[in-house]
């Protein structure tokens, strides 16, 4: 068997009136799809999709584009196992204004271990406002936290009581 990274790449491309397919099938019954809207902003196209490795490199493909998706993803809105973006949903999600995943970064970010500037919501949460289970914040609310405000089951700061109290989403489940 030959190395099909020297050969010639003959993928079935399928045009719509959205966009361009690109799709590969490997002899193993793997494959590779990448979807590359029309319509684009700023020279990245609106919606960019891969999935599985990219025949010609052998790797797979970073998706980038205004909405990003792929295991590896970059955009406004990137979601993948690893995400990149103004809003990143993933597993390591890294965004500036929210990141959603296992690891979340932005100003505001959730899940398991959250990294925020403003709010942080996880088992493990670190931000101006943070919580979880274990928070580390200016104001904090779990089971467990270091900061200036906490509420936990060692501290009732009366700061961080008022606070979380007033917080529409998490006020009307305290006591």
């Amino acid at each position: 068997m030959g190395n099909t990274l020297l050969e010639d790449v003959q993928y079935k491309i399928e045009t719509t009136r959205w966009g361009t397919w690109r799709r590969y099938g490997y002899i193993d019954g793997t494959s590779y799809h990448e979807f590359t809207s029309h319509a684009s902003l700023w020279g990245l196209p609106l919606v960019h999709y891969t999935y599985g490795r990219n025949p010609e490199t052998g790797r797979r493909r970073v998706a980038k584009g205004i909405v990003a998706v792929g295991r590896l993803a970059c955009g406004i809105i990137a979601i993948g196992h690893a995400s990149l973006g103004l809003i990143a949903i993933g597993q390591l999600g890294v965004g500036v204004l929210f990141g959603l995943g296992q690891l979340a970064t932005g100003v505001c970010a959730a899940g398991q271990f959250a990294i925020a500037a403003g709010f942080a919501v996880g088992q493990f949460a670190a931000g101006y406002v943070a919580v979880g289970q274990f928070v580390f914040g200016k104001y904090g609310l779990g089971q467990l936290g270091i900061g200036t405000y906490l509420w936990t089951m060692y501290r009732s700061d009366p700061e961080a009581m008022a606070l979380f109290k007033s917080l529409p989403f998490i006020g009307p489940m305290l006591p």
